[in-house]
């Protein structure tokens, strides 16, 4: 029976051809588990992995192997991106047991849906002392058979280890000075002085951590912070990681250089670094940042943009050759020869300089990534180029709309439509929230819900998680900031409340789920930044701006009290809660609060509100309109200045003087 045919996923979709009997994730499966007396095998990818389309090809689409699937255990194929709260309490599992983790994700379960046994990819055949797939199988079925009391017993005794894994952080106080400088000093003990970055290989674009550096240059005007960010956004952008004929970047590098990417492009990357690029073209003025960030929101519209108006999550990793092998990077990378055929011999070898292409070639079969070391390229061979590989078979597109990233997505097109003088930008961004709001905000009497996904206009059937509410709160926040329309904060406002309302625990501490959600082994809870900020932090930072916006203690304390995890975590994992210390950057700061009162087509009132936006302050927010506007709370009460449209820079809505010049707002920004 083909169970998977009717999906929204198209990962699941992926599969629907399999031999393997797939059930999605319902009470149906766990049920036909127990009555049939089999485990259940749980398989978890995204339709971009690149390791999940290859373990599909040695094992799903095997018909032996998936006879001995079927016979034996009940299948579930589950998308991480419809699913994160099956996903993260499996991949707790996983990583505790066998102290890492990656997609695919295969786990055994009890027919309880209780863990037994864990793993990623398995290849076909033993290798490098990797057992092979059928090997797991077969010892799992046997186990199964001869030792379900051990096995359940090892299954019971996971569960409570996870159950006991809570945090206790929340309200454990805001991380303050001190905190801040040892995560600095912590992330420059991790920095790559060599190459950018931190860590080794694999190396991850560090968006979360380099939004921190420039807030805490911003605030306290340490040059190594902004030193750090400034040289990993170049080696980045001049990377192979980073699309150079036509922007966008990769999921991450395989090495430490960021020459060789992990082709997938994921909408979450791009969102955060082209607002992380456009952040640092505001501080420092950079010609590269400004056009990176311009190219990664082109990129966005013109590559993940939906007829609906919403955004796509990711291009696959993978795409034909022209021989009809399906392979990683086949669309970006070039031999020194493909470039003298699109551009004659002796432009061809000027262009394999300048993009770093070899005989010896930098990737697989001699060929390369292109990477721009130094200087910049001539348009019109990057042109011809791009018009060369647009005759390429095209990677595959992912066209769910997830929640959490378009609104990732849509403060990102928003602020560099501004600072930029993009309209069409900010336009676009507007239509992925109409987008939103219009089809996964559900007002119903029952009580209002965000849905995590939707594909062709149509709602999906899962739940949104902590990182919906409080990325999409985060967008409708940047865009009322930039477009002036108040609906947007209101919009936020009310995805907060269910913030505070259904997904805080004792102390301010978060979890991923709502109460009323569907009860997994455990509820999930993690407050560390991943790809992504995390629910946690991303949902102190929206309650952050929307207090500042508002005066709302409610939403203050709730922020506050969630940054009890970064007082806990940053000096001793600074990687790994990077929103969390840019979130405690702005809390520091103040924010500060910005109203800028005066007609909107008097170049006065649009000179302070541009001077407004491109304030470094860490976490500022900014209103603009008439004195009388009922729509946000920080212009009530603001008069003009003898007739003449002001500014005002306040704290806790405590105010400075207003001012009428601009270039004295900018002063009062950056003190």
């Amino acid at each position: 029976m083909n169970r998977l045919a009717n999906s929204q996923s198209p990962y699941l979709l992926q599969h629907a051809s399999n031999p393997v009997d797939w059930w999605p994730w319902t009470p149906e499966a766990f049920e036909e588990a127990r009555q049939r007396g089999v485990p259940v095998l749980l398989s978890v990818g995204y339709s971009a992995c690149h390791w999940c389309h290859v373990m599909a090809h040695e094992s799903f689409e095997d018909e032996a192997t998936a006879t001995y699937m079927n016979e034996h255990f009940v299948n579930v194929k589950v998308d991480r991106e419809e699913r994160p709260d099956v996903d993260a309490v499996y991949m707790e599992a996983v990583q505790a047991a066998t102290g890492q983790g990656g997609w695919p994700m295969t786990v055994f379960l009890t027919p309880e849906a209780e863990p037994f046994y864990f793993g990623t990819y398995f290849p076909p055949q033993p290798r490098q002392g990797m057992p092979s797939f059928r090997q797991v199988l077969d010892g799992v079925a046997v186990a199964w058979q001869d030792r379900r009391e051990e096995v359940a017993e090892v299954a019971q005794n996971i569960v409570r280890d996870l159950a006991g894994r809570s945090l206790a952080v929340g309200g454990a106080g805001v991380p303050g000075e001190e905190e801040l400088a040892q995560a600095l000093l912590g992330l420059t003990r991790d920095y790559d002085e060599r190459h950018g970055g931190f860590g080794g290989a694999p190396k991850f674009p560090p968006s979360m951590v380099l939004e921190f550096l420039l807030r805490h240059h911003a605030r306290t005007g340490a040059e190594g912070a902004l030193q750090m960010a400034a040289d990993t956004c170049e080696a980045m952008a001049r990377g192979g990681i980073y699309d150079q004929l036509r922007g966008g970047f990769a999921r991450y590098s395989v090495d430490r250089e960021f020459v060789v990417p992990h082709f997938e492009k994921m909408l979450y990357d791009n969102a955060l670094l082209c607002r992380v690029y456009a952040h640092l073209w505001r501080a420092t003025g950079s010609d590269l940042a400004r056009r990176v960030a311009l190219e990664t929101a082109d990129f966005m519209v013109r590559e993940l943009r939906t007829a609906e108006g919403g955004f796509a999550s990711a291009l696959d990793a993978d795409s034909d050759d022209g021989s009809g092998r399906h392979v990683e990077g086949a669309y970006y990378v070039w031999t020194p020869q493909q470039l003298r055929e699109v551009l004659g011999d002796d432009e061809g070898q000027r262009a394999a300089e300048v993009f770093a292409v070899t005989e010896e070639g930098t990737f697989e079969e001699g060929a390369s990534v292109l990477q721009l070391p130094a200087g910049e390229a001539d348009p019109g061979v990057r042109e011809r180029l791009l018009a060369a590989r647009e005759m390429r078979p095209r990677p595959e597109r992912d066209d769910k709309i997830v929640a959490a990233w378009n609104g990732l997505a849509i403060a990102a097109l928003a602020e560099v439509g501004a600072y930029f003088e993009r309209p069409d930008l900010i336009e676009r961004a507007t239509e992925a929230a109409d987008l939103l709001v219009r089809l996964h905000i559900d007002f119903s009497a029952t009580g209002a819900r965000l849905t995590r996904t939707s594909k062709d206009g149509k709602a999906g059937a899962n739940a949104g998680v902590l990182e919906d509410y409080a990325d999409v709160a985060e967008g409708f926040l940047a865009l009322a900031g930039t477009t002036g329309e108040g609906v947007w904060l209101e919009f936020a406002g009310f995805l907060l409340d269910i913030v505070i309302d259904r997904f805080t625990g004792e102390g301010g501490a978060l979890y991923d789920t709502a109460h009323d959600a569907e009860r997994l082994i455990r509820r999930p809870q993690d407050p560390t930044d991943n790809a992504a900020p995390s629910g946690w932090t991303a949902a102190a930072g929206a309650l952050l701006s929307y207090a500042a916006h508002t005066g709302s203690q409610a939403h203050r304390t709730a922020a506050e009290g969630a940054l009890g995890v970064v007082k806990a975590l940053g000096p001793r994992a600074p990687r790994f809660v990077g929103w969390g210390l840019a979130v405690a950057e702005a809390l520091l700061d103040g924010p500060r609060e910005v109203a800028v009162v005066g007609p909107q087509d008097d170049p006065a009132t649009s000179g302070l509100f541009r001077t407004a936006l491109l304030a470094t302050a860490p976490g500022a927010v900014v209103a603009a309109g008439s004195p009388d506007s009922e729509e946000f709370p920080l212009l009530r009460d603001r008069a003009l200045v003898e007739g003449r449209p002001a500014a005002y820079v306040c704290r806790n809505f405590t105010c400075r003087m207003p001012t009428t010049d601009a270039g004295e707002l900018a002063g009062q920004l950056g003190a």
